[in-house]
């Protein structure tokens, strides 16, 4: 990614602490860090993969960039605009501007409406047309994701997986938006319907210049799709890389084991799986310097006193580790 590029989204020191209470009376006696101090610039065109084991904050970082949760701390920045202390009419411009694909077409989709009406939904909500009109606007976003208009009539449970999430597609296409956040968008799905679905982004990304975020606990979905990897791990990213550089050199001992599990097509071929001793640690109480020391088979005293910083170790390669891999 050539890093002359347009930054149309920069997040910075961005965080999200969520208190828990216990005891009888409900105190608050804690925070989960859920999402703990990240950076990172996503250009304008391209599709950043954010990947990471369940819990990690990667779903919680995207609802933050849309404003679905309200950070702890840090900025969001989209298109120059800083996204805190906006007035109302500025906020909802910026929302036109920036979408959700939701990781579940069964949940996401009012089961009481019909297609036409769901697609609609936000171009009635931001006034943009009216009757025949936005009729002839859904007949065009559900072409454009490979439905045809005699779907409008019908309500979501008449509908496949990969159906309901070409509507969900459509939807979020509506208000002709930069940014697009799939969250797990195809997690659900079959994996000969998840290659559908991916392909049916990259396309739409060509025709309409769109940007992705596209956060997924799976890498071979994020390999297809994405220009550049983020791995996060326990609120911190802990590496980012081009996409082609992250699986032909990681750094990070925590990428290195999830890459080892990604399946190898050829049965001839054997890879060695690393297999990460222990369980992730608990978000509201993080282990002490690096919070992967507690499972990296590289640890060394300094891993466990002394935080790394996410730095560069290669052009466009980042990685938070004392002794990077390679």
């Amino acid at each position: 990614m050539n890093q002359a590029q347009e930054a149309l989204l920069e997040v910075k020191g961005l965080k999200k602490h969520f208190p828990y209470k216990q005891g009888m009376f409900s105190r608050k006696v804690g925070h989960v860090r859920a999402v703990d101090g990240v950076d990172f610039i996503v250009f304008r065109g391209e599709t950043l993969g954010i990947v990471g084991e369940s819990g990690c904050g990667k779903s919680t970082t995207g609802q933050m960039i849309l404003r679905l949760l309200e950070p702890t701390e840090g900025e969001i920045w989209f298109a120059g605009k800083r996204l805190a202390g906006l007035d109302r009419e500025e906020e909802k411009a910026v929302r036109r501007n920036m979408q959700m694909i939701f990781q579940d077409p069964y949940s996401s989709l009012n089961p009481r409406m019909r297609v036409e009406d769901i697609v609609a939904e936000p171009l009635r909500v931001h006034g943009l047309g009216r009757g025949r009109e936005i009729r002839e606007k859904v007949v065009e976003l559900l072409r454009l994701v490979g439905l045809d208009a005699h779907h409008m009539s019908r309500h979501p449970h008449e509908f496949s997986g990969g159906q309901r999430q070409r509507i969900g597609i459509a939807r979020a296409l509506a208000l002709h938006p930069s940014l697009i956040v799939c969250d797990e968008a195809v997690s659900a799905l079959d994996v000969s319907i998840q290659s559908q679905i991916l392909n049916l982004l990259k396309k739409l990304q060509k025709e309409l210049q769109l940007t992705y975020i596209f956060i997924s606990h799976g890498l071979p979905a994020v390999k297809h799709i994405s220009d550049r990897i983020a791995v996060m791990y326990l609120g911190k990213i802990v590496e980012l890389a081009e996409r082609d550089e992250l699986f032909a050199r990681p750094l990070h001992p925590y990428t290195e084991a999830l890459l080892s599990a990604v399946p190898i097509p050829d049965p001839t071929l054997r890879k060695e799986r690393i297999i990460l001793q222990g369980d992730l640690p608990n978000p509201a109480n993080p282990p002490s310097g690096c919070h992967f020391h507690t499972r990296c088979p590289y640890a060394q005293d300094v891993c466990r006193q002394t935080e790394p910083p996410l730095q560069q170790h290669a052009d466009g390669h980042f990685a938070a580790c004392h002794f990077p891999l390679n």
